[in-house]
């Protein structure tokens, strides 16, 4: 069977004020659509609701059934409202996040920390892409933000700014290059390099410079991830050109030394991509506000 919840409504009132012409002034109604209403209800369920008297009406077995439902449906309901209202109003609901290793490493960590901890019932679901497949996944909707390098051009996206990074040459202890004050990449054009997969922002832009340069890298091994890159300088397979933040702390910890790029190209932006801003979720919302300081 399929209900009407303001039949349901109506019902309740009847039962409640014992009458259908009380039910059908508290419900701006005229009695006659009320008790039509009721009719109705009876023959789709097959049974009487109500024995009519003189002065009103009282409920039969299976009235006085309907009513339990119907009060445990209007819990439900109330119920449902409220959870729908929190997720409106921002206080429940998920947020899907792609971003790149750079923005994972260096700043979103602490970001995201922060966010939570004023917004404890909302989820994050953070994949880590590269910027290429990020700006992918926030035009066909797979995301609601991407946080992407700015070498990548956007295409079909909304961007806002995010943070501003800055690549440095990740090198072994007591490398021959340790303690310059800066270097160009010019200056490491005979040097074997780490390099991170070809599709990566950072990859491709360096070697796009190697080749402004009229040089190619010499790439003797390349990796996936920023902590494959480290270990394998580490080893001392090469130097690799890594961000700030992915080189900082084990320089710190003595396990990488780092010199800085002296030119313009090594200071790069993290954007923010989204696809309709005025029809991001209010979670979302709420997120791109934060990051961006708004």
């Amino acid at each position: 069977m399929r209900h009407d919840l303001v039949t349901l409504q109506l019902f309740q009132a009847v039962a409640q004020v014992g009458s259908i012409a009380g039910a059908a002034t508290r419900h701006n109604m005229v009695a006659s659509a009320v008790s039509k209403r009721i009719s109705d209800l009876e023959a789709q369920i097959g049974t009487p609701l109500f024995y009519r008297k003189r002065r009103g009406v009282e409920l039969t077995a299976a009235g006085q059934k309907l009513l339990a439902h119907t009060r445990a449906l209007d819990t439900h309901i109330e119920r449902m409202d409220a959870d729908m209202m929190r997720y409106a109003d921002g206080k429940s609901g998920s947020i899907r996040v792609a971003a790149n290793s750079s923005a994972i490493t260096q700043f979103l960590p602490e970001d995201l920390a922060e966010f939570v901890k004023s917004h404890p019932d909302l989820r994050i679901e953070l994949a880590e892409q590269t910027s290429g497949e990020i700006l992918a996944a926030v035009r066909e909707g797979q995301c609601d933000l991407g946080i992407f390098s700015g070498l990548t051009e956007p295409k079909g996206v909304t961007t806002l700014s995010y943070r501003r990074d800055t690549l440095v040459v990740a090198t072994s202890p007591g490398h021959w290059l340790v303690g310059r004050e800066s270097v160009t990449l010019r200056d490491l054009l005979e040097e074997d390099f780490v390099g991170l997969q070809e599709i990566s922002s950072i990859q491709s832009h360096v070697r796009d410079e190697a080749i402004r340069l009229g040089a190619e890298l010499k790439t003797r091994v390349s990796v996936q991830s920023f902590d494959g890159v480290r270990r394998m300088v580490q080893a001392r397979l090469g130097i690799a050109i890594l961000p700030y933040g992915a080189v900082e702390p084990y320089v710190r910890d003595g396990e990488l030394s780092m010199v800085p790029l002296s030119e313009g190209w090594a200071r790069r932006d993290l954007l923010i991509a989204v696809r309709a801003p005025k029809a991001l979720p209010r979670p979302a919302q709420m997120l791109l506000d934060s990051l961006t300081g708004a």
